[in-house]
């Protein structure tokens, strides 16, 4: 589906990832590594808010930014980085309206993914009056009621408390769409299909995720 080829990226004269070479189809993909190791980096480079500094990044097939764009969703670890809009429903309705859909679909669509997740009733409430859940949950579906085949999330739960935590997380093991994980929680990612380990800005460890995470901790003792 999502295909990196020699991607590098550099800032400055740091080298943050080198020599990225992987092609991801599975449904469920989780990334790990210590703090700045690159993976949020990497992660970014999904949906063009990272750009390359060399290599090519590949969506089915196309290299165009607009298809990354359109395709790859993003959610932010912190939502208020991603929500716009004082009042919740305007928020959902932002991209919509640059995609120049019709009032009806618009609402249809919103309407579609609020109840789906069972957040209808936020829809006219100040998103700064919001719990911390609750605007995650808004910034997951700003994300969904666009569409993407693929959603990254960086670090969605950090903030979050444990029951939030698992109501975010029963909604991403629910989702249609393609799912890459940035996290901590080594024991989440274990129920994945798929788990990379980023270090110094290479990929270390590519696989199973039992395998590659016991190998991620052997290396951090």
């Amino acid at each position: 589906m999502i295909s990196f080829s020699k991607v590098v990226v550099e800032k400055g004269d740091r080298v943050i990832l080198r020599d990225i070479n992987v092609e991801l189809h599975e449904k469920r993909v989780g990334i790990i590594g210590r703090n700045g190791s690159g993976k949020s980096t990497f992660a970014r480079l999904f949906n063009g808010l990272e750009k390359p500094t060399s290599g090519t990044i590949s969506f089915d097939g196309s290299t165009e930014p607009k298809d990354l764009r359109g395709k790859v969703g993003f959610v932010f670890q912190n939502p208020d980085n991603q929500i716009v809009y004082p009042i919740v429903g305007e928020d959902l309705a932002f991209g919509l309206k640059n995609m120049k859909l019709s009032k009806t679909a618009i609402e249809e669509r919103i309407a579609e993914v609020t109840a789906r997740f069972q957040i209808e009733h936020l829809q006219d409430r100040l998103t700064h009056q919001l719990s911390g859940g609750e605007r995650q949950m808004v910034a997951l579906v700003g994300v969904l009621v666009m569409q993407p085949q693929m959603i990254i999330f960086d670090e969605p739960t950090t903030l979050l408390d444990l029951w939030n935590k698992r109501r975010l997380m029963r909604a991403i093991t629910d989702l249609q769409e393609h799912v890459v994980l940035i996290s901590h929680d080594l024991d989440l990612l274990r129920q994945f299909d798929r788990v990379i380990h980023i270090e110094a800005g290479r990929i270390v460890g590519d696989g199973e995720p039992n395998a590659v995470i016991d190998d991620y901790i052997a290396r951090s003792e």
